[in-house]
Protein backbone atom coordinates (compact mmCIF):
# COMPACT_ATOMS: atom_id res chain seq x y z
CA UNK A 1 0.00 0.00 0.00
CA UNK A 2 1.32 3.23 -0.99
CA UNK A 3 1.75 6.20 1.21
CA UNK A 4 -1.25 8.41 1.14
CA UNK A 5 -0.58 11.99 0.50
CA UNK A 6 -3.49 14.97 1.94
CA UNK A 7 -3.60 18.56 1.69
CA UNK A 8 -4.79 20.97 5.01
CA UNK A 9 -7.70 23.19 3.54
CA UNK A 10 -5.89 25.33 6.22
CA UNK A 11 -4.02 27.06 3.21
CA UNK A 12 -7.63 27.79 1.53
CA UNK A 13 -8.74 30.63 4.30
CA UNK A 14 -10.14 33.17 1.91
CA UNK A 15 -12.57 30.44 0.00
CA UNK A 16 -15.56 28.55 1.24
CA UNK A 17 -15.39 24.66 1.78
CA UNK A 18 -16.41 23.12 -1.23
CA UNK A 19 -14.56 25.31 -3.37
CA UNK A 20 -11.00 24.55 -1.11
CA UNK A 21 -11.80 20.68 -1.48
CA UNK A 22 -12.07 21.13 -5.12
CA UNK A 23 -8.80 23.10 -5.39
CA UNK A 24 -7.22 20.40 -3.08
CA UNK A 25 -8.11 17.72 -5.60
CA UNK A 26 -7.71 19.34 -8.68
CA UNK A 27 -3.82 19.68 -7.17
CA UNK A 28 -3.77 15.80 -7.43
CA UNK A 29 -4.33 15.13 -3.90
CA UNK A 30 -5.69 11.76 -2.62
CA UNK A 31 -6.72 13.09 1.23
CA UNK A 32 -8.07 16.22 2.72
CA UNK A 33 -7.35 17.57 6.36
CA UNK A 34 -10.96 19.63 6.95
CA UNK A 35 -10.24 22.70 8.94
CA UNK A 36 -12.54 22.47 12.11
CA UNK A 37 -12.56 26.37 11.59
CA UNK A 38 -14.09 29.46 9.46
CA UNK A 39 -14.39 29.58 7.24
CA UNK A 40 -14.76 25.55 6.68
CA UNK A 41 -16.16 23.53 9.33
CA UNK A 42 -16.59 25.45 12.34
CA UNK A 43 -18.27 22.46 14.54
CA UNK A 44 -20.50 25.06 16.76
CA UNK A 45 -21.95 26.92 13.43
CA UNK A 46 -22.78 23.59 11.44
CA UNK A 47 -26.51 22.36 10.44
CA UNK A 48 -26.97 19.43 9.19
CA UNK A 49 -27.27 20.71 6.20
CA UNK A 50 -24.06 21.95 5.54
CA UNK A 51 -22.42 19.26 7.24
CA UNK A 52 -24.29 16.81 4.42
CA UNK A 53 -22.99 19.81 1.86
CA UNK A 54 -19.49 19.19 2.66
CA UNK A 55 -19.91 15.03 2.74
CA UNK A 56 -21.00 15.23 -0.72
CA UNK A 57 -18.45 17.95 -1.79
CA UNK A 58 -15.38 15.64 -0.69
CA UNK A 59 -17.24 12.31 -1.89
CA UNK A 60 -17.74 14.49 -5.69
CA UNK A 61 -13.92 14.92 -5.94
CA UNK A 62 -12.97 11.55 -4.61
CA UNK A 63 -10.91 12.70 -1.72
CA UNK A 64 -11.15 11.00 1.95
CA UNK A 65 -10.66 12.84 4.95
CA UNK A 66 -6.82 12.43 6.70
CA UNK A 67 -7.81 14.09 9.63
CA UNK A 68 -9.73 16.99 11.12
CA UNK A 69 -8.00 20.09 11.89
CA UNK A 70 -8.93 21.37 15.73
CA UNK A 71 -5.81 23.85 16.78
CA UNK A 72 -7.02 26.70 14.83
CA UNK A 73 -9.50 29.04 16.15
CA UNK A 74 -9.86 31.93 13.88
CA UNK A 75 -13.24 32.19 14.66
CA UNK A 76 -12.75 33.46 18.09
CA UNK A 77 -10.80 35.81 16.39
CA UNK A 78 -7.92 36.08 19.58
CA UNK A 79 -5.67 39.63 18.49
CA UNK A 80 -3.00 37.56 20.36
CA UNK A 81 -2.82 34.54 17.69
CA UNK A 82 -5.74 33.16 16.07
CA UNK A 83 -4.32 30.27 15.69
CA UNK A 84 -2.84 28.95 20.04
CA UNK A 85 -5.78 30.60 22.01
CA UNK A 86 -8.50 30.15 23.41
CA UNK A 87 -5.70 27.65 24.91
CA UNK A 88 -6.02 24.53 26.64
CA UNK A 89 -3.64 25.98 30.04
CA UNK A 90 -5.26 29.54 29.48
CA UNK A 91 -5.41 31.17 33.55
CA UNK A 92 -9.17 31.70 32.76
CA UNK A 93 -10.96 28.72 33.15
CA UNK A 94 -13.88 30.08 31.40
CA UNK A 95 -11.56 30.85 28.09
CA UNK A 96 -10.14 27.32 28.23
CA UNK A 97 -13.09 26.11 28.59
CA UNK A 98 -13.94 27.38 25.01
CA UNK A 99 -11.14 25.00 23.39
CA UNK A 100 -12.40 21.95 25.80
CA UNK A 101 -16.05 22.68 24.33
CA UNK A 102 -14.74 23.05 20.63
CA UNK A 103 -12.32 19.95 20.93
CA UNK A 104 -15.42 17.78 21.83
CA UNK A 105 -17.36 19.17 19.03
CA UNK A 106 -15.13 19.27 16.64
CA UNK A 107 -14.51 15.15 17.65
CA UNK A 108 -18.30 14.43 17.24
CA UNK A 109 -17.86 16.51 13.93
CA UNK A 110 -15.16 14.02 12.94
CA UNK A 111 -17.09 11.03 13.94
CA UNK A 112 -20.23 12.14 11.81
CA UNK A 113 -18.43 12.73 8.41
CA UNK A 114 -15.94 9.52 8.60
CA UNK A 115 -12.92 11.13 9.70
CA UNK A 116 -10.41 8.76 11.72
CA UNK A 117 -8.94 11.84 13.80
CA UNK A 118 -8.69 15.25 14.91
CA UNK A 119 -5.49 16.87 16.09
CA UNK A 120 -5.23 19.63 18.79
CA UNK A 121 -2.85 22.09 20.34
CA UNK A 122 -0.19 20.94 22.69
CA UNK A 123 -1.59 23.00 26.16
CA UNK A 124 -1.23 26.59 25.50
CA UNK A 125 2.32 29.27 26.31
CA UNK A 126 3.05 29.57 29.78
CA UNK A 127 1.88 33.01 31.16
CA UNK A 128 3.51 35.26 33.59
CA UNK A 129 3.70 33.44 36.68
CA UNK A 130 2.46 29.76 35.13
CA UNK A 131 4.76 27.01 35.89
CA UNK A 132 5.26 24.11 33.43
CA UNK A 133 3.69 21.72 36.54
CA UNK A 134 0.62 24.01 36.92
CA UNK A 135 0.42 24.75 33.56
CA UNK A 136 0.30 20.54 32.71
CA UNK A 137 -1.95 19.57 35.71
CA UNK A 138 -4.49 22.02 33.84
CA UNK A 139 -3.77 20.81 30.85
CA UNK A 140 -4.75 17.01 32.00
CA UNK A 141 -7.50 18.02 33.82
CA UNK A 142 -9.04 19.93 30.73
CA UNK A 143 -8.44 17.39 28.05
CA UNK A 144 -9.35 13.96 30.32
CA UNK A 145 -13.34 15.07 29.13
CA UNK A 146 -12.29 15.40 25.62
CA UNK A 147 -10.55 11.84 25.58
CA UNK A 148 -13.60 10.14 26.84
CA UNK A 149 -15.51 11.79 24.15
CA UNK A 150 -12.93 10.53 21.60
CA UNK A 151 -13.05 7.10 22.80
CA UNK A 152 -17.37 7.52 22.94
CA UNK A 153 -17.32 8.35 19.26
CA UNK A 154 -14.50 6.56 18.09
CA UNK A 155 -12.32 9.15 17.00
CA UNK A 156 -8.47 9.48 18.02
CA UNK A 157 -7.29 13.23 19.79
CA UNK A 158 -4.08 13.73 18.51
CA UNK A 159 -1.67 16.08 20.56
CA UNK A 160 0.47 18.21 17.87
CA UNK A 161 3.51 19.26 19.67
CA UNK A 162 4.35 23.01 18.91
CA UNK A 163 7.37 24.98 19.50
CA UNK A 164 6.81 27.60 22.06
CA UNK A 165 3.68 25.38 23.51
CA UNK A 166 3.73 23.81 26.49
CA UNK A 167 4.77 20.79 24.68
CA UNK A 168 7.21 21.01 22.11
CA UNK A 169 9.00 17.98 21.84
CA UNK A 170 8.07 14.27 21.45
CA UNK A 171 10.14 13.45 25.31
CA UNK A 172 7.38 15.86 26.43
CA UNK A 173 4.77 14.18 24.68
CA UNK A 174 5.96 10.68 25.74
CA UNK A 175 6.03 11.88 29.34
CA UNK A 176 2.47 13.44 29.15
CA UNK A 177 0.95 10.62 27.47
CA UNK A 178 1.85 8.29 30.19
CA UNK A 179 0.25 10.03 32.62
CA UNK A 180 -2.81 10.56 30.41
CA UNK A 181 -2.66 6.71 29.81
CA UNK A 182 -5.75 7.08 27.51
CA UNK A 183 -6.65 4.95 24.72
CA UNK A 184 -7.90 7.68 22.65
CA UNK A 185 -4.94 9.75 22.97
CA UNK A 186 -2.50 9.53 19.77
CA UNK A 187 0.05 11.52 18.33
CA UNK A 188 0.04 14.20 14.98
CA UNK A 189 4.35 13.71 14.25
CA UNK A 190 4.55 17.45 12.83
CA UNK A 191 8.44 16.81 11.07
CA UNK A 192 8.72 20.83 10.61
CA UNK A 193 8.05 20.97 14.09
CA UNK A 194 10.48 18.72 15.22
CA UNK A 195 12.98 19.85 13.03
CA UNK A 196 12.18 23.62 14.97
CA UNK A 197 13.09 22.07 18.10
CA UNK A 198 16.02 19.63 17.46
CA UNK A 199 14.25 16.60 17.44
CA UNK A 200 15.55 14.77 14.31
CA UNK A 201 12.70 13.66 12.20
CA UNK A 202 14.05 10.14 10.82
CA UNK A 203 15.25 9.14 14.49
CA UNK A 204 11.87 10.03 16.27
CA UNK A 205 9.68 8.17 13.73
CA UNK A 206 10.44 4.78 14.54
CA UNK A 207 10.44 5.76 18.11
CA UNK A 208 6.71 7.23 18.33
CA UNK A 209 5.18 4.49 15.55
CA UNK A 210 3.53 3.20 18.45
CA UNK A 211 1.79 7.12 19.24
CA UNK A 212 1.47 8.69 15.71
CA UNK A 213 -1.74 8.52 13.89
CA UNK A 214 -1.26 11.14 11.43
CA UNK A 215 1.47 13.55 9.77
CA UNK A 216 2.23 16.83 9.06
CA UNK A 217 5.05 17.45 6.36
CA UNK A 218 6.11 20.97 5.65
CA UNK A 219 10.18 22.49 5.27
CA UNK A 220 11.39 24.82 7.51
CA UNK A 221 14.51 27.21 6.83
CA UNK A 222 17.74 25.63 8.10
CA UNK A 223 17.84 29.01 11.22
CA UNK A 224 14.94 26.26 12.61
CA UNK A 225 12.69 29.05 12.65
CA UNK A 226 8.64 27.82 12.43
CA UNK A 227 7.63 29.02 9.44
CA UNK A 228 5.98 26.75 7.28
CA UNK A 229 7.72 26.02 3.61
CA UNK A 230 6.66 24.81 0.74
CA UNK A 231 9.21 21.09 0.71
CA UNK A 232 11.77 21.62 -1.47
CA UNK A 233 12.28 24.95 -0.10
CA UNK A 234 14.10 24.38 3.33
CA UNK A 235 16.63 22.33 4.45
CA UNK A 236 14.67 19.01 5.94
CA UNK A 237 15.93 15.79 3.82
CA UNK A 238 12.39 14.21 2.47
CA UNK A 239 14.09 11.27 1.16
CA UNK A 240 15.16 9.94 4.39
CA UNK A 241 11.85 11.42 6.38
CA UNK A 242 9.63 9.50 3.58
CA UNK A 243 11.40 6.27 3.69
CA UNK A 244 10.80 6.47 7.34
CA UNK A 245 7.27 6.60 7.66
CA UNK A 246 7.02 3.83 4.60
CA UNK A 247 8.86 2.12 6.89
CA UNK A 248 7.29 2.75 10.28
CA UNK A 249 4.11 3.78 9.46
CA UNK A 250 3.17 2.90 6.25
CA UNK A 251 -0.60 3.15 6.79
CA UNK A 252 -0.96 6.84 7.99
CA UNK A 253 -2.01 10.09 6.25
CA UNK A 254 0.92 12.25 5.25
CA UNK A 255 -0.89 15.92 5.10
CA UNK A 256 1.10 18.90 3.85
CA UNK A 257 0.34 21.90 5.87
CA UNK A 258 0.74 25.33 4.08
CA UNK A 259 -1.35 27.53 5.93
CA UNK A 260 1.06 30.54 5.03
CA UNK A 261 0.43 30.49 1.10
CA UNK A 262 -3.31 31.55 1.50
CA UNK A 263 -2.83 34.30 -1.20
CA UNK A 264 -1.37 31.21 -3.61
CA UNK A 265 -2.20 27.96 -2.09
CA UNK A 266 -2.91 26.19 -5.79
CA UNK A 267 0.81 26.89 -6.43
CA UNK A 268 2.39 25.89 -3.16
CA UNK A 269 -0.04 22.78 -3.23
CA UNK A 270 1.05 21.66 -6.50
CA UNK A 271 4.78 22.20 -6.03
CA UNK A 272 5.08 20.91 -2.60
CA UNK A 273 3.29 17.39 -4.49
CA UNK A 274 5.30 17.55 -6.97
CA UNK A 275 8.58 17.14 -4.82
CA UNK A 276 7.12 14.74 -2.57
CA UNK A 277 6.69 13.04 -5.71
CA UNK A 278 9.77 13.12 -7.06
CA UNK A 279 12.02 12.70 -3.84
CA UNK A 280 9.63 9.58 -2.99
CA UNK A 281 10.54 8.09 -6.37
CA UNK A 282 14.22 8.57 -5.96
CA UNK A 283 13.93 7.11 -2.28
CA UNK A 284 11.97 4.27 -3.62
CA UNK A 285 9.13 4.99 -1.67
CA UNK A 286 5.13 4.79 -3.75
CA UNK A 287 3.41 7.53 -2.85
CA UNK A 288 0.12 8.52 -4.24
Amino acid sequence: MPLRLAFSSNAYLDVPVDEAVARIAAAGYRGIELLADVPHAWPAGLLAGHKAAIRRAIHEAGLTIANVNAFMMNAIADPRQPYWHPGWTDPDPHYRAIRREHTKRALRLAAELGAPSISTEPGGELQPGQTREQATTIFYDEIMPALDVAAEVGVALLVEPEPGLLIETFAQYLEFAERANHPALGLNFDVGHAYCVGDDPVAWIPRMQAHTRHYHVEDIAATRVHHHLVPGDGAIDFHAVLAAIAAHSPEAWVTVELYPYRERPDEAARAARNHLLAVAAAAGVELA
